[in-house]
């Protein structure tokens, strides 16, 4: 009786359907970390903006409506510098992807057995990393400049701009997606949406005493009520209405930032 042997190049593998989707992000997250790990001053170079405006347009303010703003122009500017870092930050991050597109990395990624979902949140959530780093460097900066620290609404008003940088960042990657054949329209339309989003927010200047039109505006803007949260929460409120505004501005960002995005991913290979 002859016993056939088979050979163990043929062997079937069988892979669980079920793949574990926390563990493709921690994988995928843990390659996009790996270049700033190597290259740590590119945190520090990314915090040359947000210190430019608390060293050149906070004195500004504290000149022109230091007496009107509550807490001080610190308490009140410091938040709105965090808003700023990861508007800016989360906002631009599809421009890696873009790169990626042209060395044909992505679709590498494409065919390995990694979920494209997790593809899609591990790499928004690799963005909080750095401005996590940049967020404790301000409130380190900023704390003997009579800026108070409350540290548990520090904590969660850090967790709160993690939930809506996911969000915006999958926004940013959908809008990478979706023009990679015409990657010079990314910025146009991420710079076009920026600036009027930030200043209609109020992060930079009052609007209470602006036209209607841009209370108005601002009522619809939904970074709005994130800048007003972290103000309330860095005051240190964690149960005022405004808080809970602006997570439920957070939450509706990443809810539809990650239901754009994950369908624009799936779709990146065609």
């Amino acid at each position: 009786m002859t016993t056939l042997t088979v050979p163990t190049s043929t062997r079937r593998t069988t892979v669980p359907a079920d793949r574990n989707l926390f563990r493709d992000i921690s994988i995928v997250m843990r390659r996009e970390l790996k270049p700033v790990l190597r290259d740590p001053f590119t945190l520090l170079f990314g915090m040359i903006q947000p210190l430019v405006f608390l060293a050149l347009f906070g004195p500004l303010l504290a000149g022109s409506l230091g007496g009107s703003l509550d807490g001080g122009v610190w308490q009140w500017f410091v938040p709105s510098i965090l808003v700023m870092t990861t508007l800016f930050g989360t906002s631009a991050t599809g421009a890696n992807l873009l790169a990626e597109f042209q060395t044909g990395a992505h679709e590498r990624m494409l065919v390995t057995p990694l979920s494209r979902s997790s593809l899609l949140i591990g790499r928004a959530l690799k963005e909080m990393v750095p401005l996590f780093g940049q967020a404790v460097i301000v409130i380190a900066v900023m704390t003997p400049f009579t800026f108070d620290l409350h540290l548990g609404g520090a904590i969660v008003g850090l967790a709160l701009l993690a939930v809506f940088g996911i969000g915006l960042g999958s926004f940013s990657y959908a809008l990478a997606i979706a023009v990679r054949k015409q990657d010079w329209m990314f910025w146009v339309v991420q710079q076009t949406f920026l600036f009027p989003l930030m200043i209609l927010s109020g992060m930079l200047l009052p609007l209470e005493s602006g036209p209607a039109w841009m209370r108005a505006a601002s009522k619809v803007n939904p970074l709005s009520y994130l800048v007003e949260a972290e103000r309330t929460l860095f005051a240190g409120d964690v149960t005022s209405t405004a808080v809970l505004w602006g997570w439920v501005a957070g939450l509706v960002t990443v809810a539809l930032g990650l239901t754009v995005g994950i369908r624009t991913m799936l779709r990146s290979a065609d």
